[in-house]
């Protein structure tokens, strides 16, 4: 049978137009042998002045999925990622379980190898044709996605977009995956319709006026409100709200874990990272967006204790365990919540004086604390270079520029100062390691004035395919800073085997098995191949300067800066 190119637009040519339309700025891809007529498609759309969203060419999967997780924390908008079949997916599957627990609306596709051998356009012509189909690639992916399928027919492509789109926007937000048969995408359309309209509105969720009443009424008349936030408190008018509404009633807040900023680290009722006696003296307990708001074997909390869980899904129901209390549950958007709670809260009766006295033992608690971690942070370097010492320093040259810390495992909130919206970012609770050096490539792409700074363990920057990143860097222009606090192991490892078995073998040893990252490789070579500005730090005294040296060349010469930071814990 002879193989005719279709005369009509093609499934492969469509997807980036409806794509655009979709409102999609940027899809970063990673393409194969499945991709020829989207790579056809693209040629025409440029010839015919077709708007399509910008490819952004990624030489890794997981450097993808970093980046559009990044992008979308910084702007708002979600982005889409094409992959290369059941392999290139399976390289982005880490990076849809981190999207999943995140939150983070991601339109995820992938070619899927011809299921033909001859006889259709589009049929199989490689021995990978042969060896890469699998009886069920969305598989690979299909927990970590709200919604997935395969593209059936050609005139099923517009529809099924819309819908994706729809449902990874919807709350609560996620990835959503589309896998696209070569076959399929080599058809014509009945029609050309590239110019339509999305058919679908994602779905914002609202909290229930009833429950929103009952959370004011318990919160206005606690004696000892906490308030535990991991992922932040939604966009930023609901931050800064969130910041006033603490003070204004004396509430405390604590960042356990955090993910997001929620309020500013000097903030008069920021009581740090722990929850501790707080949490055992607390009456009432707001949770915001938390997956896991306390340590259930460490902190105890009171029975008579009532706890309002609040987010787009206050009990995390896509997790098949996590049982922490939760007397009154609101989900909505986080932002939603907030200010219709804030709302509410005026209109009900206020003791003032307890407030006042409430308020004043939080500034002084949160000011003491605030003083001990730094003057800790500075007392350890006798020893050597700690990560609390390069975090204070840190946040004392971004201090007042708009800036964007992506930390994993890295520096640490509190001895880290950070103060403004979007200013902070964590791994995500996923542990899907490597997530950092992009994330912060991808915030760059989506605001170029923007100071971004990527700091993380050894073993996270060999996780992160960093000759991919800095080559991503160097080709697209994102001058970013990374910061590699190596201390030559798995430190989290070795942390959590101490913590378990404080006076064990193990603990005891010179030499942890299964935690040694020796001999450390020269990670500035790494980054000198893609022409970065490099250092690597040994004496404490020159990290201060090394850091305003490295802020200087990010923003006056406009390029990426790795720093090799050896320390000590």
């Amino acid at each position: 049978m002879e193989k005719r190119y279709p005369s009509r637009g093609t499934a492969g040519a469509a997807i980036f137009a409806q794509l655009k339309v979709l409102g999609i700025e940027y899809v970063f891809a990673n393409s194969g042998t499945d991709f020829p007529p989207i790579i056809e498609g693209l040629a025409e759309a440029k010839v015919k002045n077709i708007a399509v969203p910008e490819v952004v060419i990624i030489p890794h999967e997981h450097a993808a999925m970093g980046m559009a997780h990044g992008y979308y924390l910084i702007s708002g908008k979600m982005p889409a990622v094409m992959l290369h079949t059941n392999v290139g997916l399976a390289n982005g599957a880490i990076g849809a379980i981190n999207a999943a627990c995140e939150n983070i609306p991601l339109l995820l596709m992938s070619g899927r190898t011809p299921v033909t051998e001859e006889g259709r356009f589009g049929s199989r012509t490689v021995p990978i044709g042969w060896g890469q189909e699998m009886r069920d690639q969305g598989a690979l992916v299909r927990e970590a996605c709200k919604w997935e399928y395969e593209l059936r027919f050609p005139e099923q492509i517009k529809g099924l977009l819309n819908r994706a789109s729809a449902i990874a926007n919807s709350t609560p937000k996620g990835p959503v995956y589309l896998s696209l048969p070569r076959e399929v995408l080599c058809e014509a359309l009945p029609q050309d319709d590239r110019d339509a309209s999305s058919s679908m509105a994602p779905i914002a969720g609202a909290p229930n006026p009833a429950d929103i009443q009952k959370a004011a009424h318990l919160l206005a008349k606690a004696k000892n409100p906490l308030v535990i936030a991991q992922r932040g408190a939604g966009d930023e008018g609901a931050f800064n709200a969130f910041a006033d509404w603490a003070k204004e009633w004396g509430i405390a807040v604590c960042s356990w874990w955090a993910t997001h900023l929620a309020i500013s680290t000097e903030h008069p009722c920021h009581i740090g990272a722990d929850p501790g006696e707080y949490l055992s003296n607390a009456d009432i307990v707001l949770v915001i967006n938390s997956l896991a708001p306390w340590w259930p074997d460490k902190h105890k909390i009171n029975p008579d204790t009532k706890v309002i869980n609040i987010g787009p899904d206050p009990i995390f129901s896509r997790f098949p365990v996590r049982n922490f209390r939760s007397d009154v549950s609101i989900s909505g958007e986080t932002e939603t919540i907030l200010l219709a709670l804030f709302k509410a809260m005026k209109k009900c009766e206020r003791d003032q004086v307890g407030i006042d006295k409430r308020m004043a033992r939080l500034d002084a608690a949160s000011t003491g604390n605030r003083h001990e971690l730094m003057a800790d942070a500075a007392a350890r370097n006798a020893q050597g270079i700690t990560k609390a010492y390069v975090s204070k320093c840190l946040g004392k040259v971004l201090k007042t520029r708009k800036s964007s810390v992506f930390s994993e495992l890295g520096t640490s909130l509190g001895t880290l100062e950070r103060c403004d919206h979007k200013s902070w970012f964590q791994e995500p609770h996923s542990g899907g390691l490597g997530w950092s050096f992009p994330a912060a490539l991808g915030a760059k792409l989506a605001e170029a004035d923007r100071i971004c700074v990527a700091t993380m363990g050894d073993g996270s920057y060999m996780f992160a395919n960093p000759t991919v990143c800095h080559q991503i860097a160097e080709a697209m222009q994102l001058p970013i800073l990374v910061i590699i606090l190596n201390n030559e192991k798995w430190g989290a490892v070795r942390a959590s085997v101490e913590g378990m078995y404080p006076d064990g073998y193990a603990a005891k040893s010179n030499d942890m098995p299964m935690t040694a990252l020796k001999p450390s490789p020269d990670f500035t070579l790494t980054a000198q191949a893609s022409r970065a500005w490099t250092k690597e730090v040994t004496c404490a005294e020159d990290v201060p300067d090394i850091l305003q040296q490295a802020l200087d060349v990010v923003i006056k010469d406009k390029r990426q800066v790795l720093l090799n930071i050896k320390i000590i814990d």
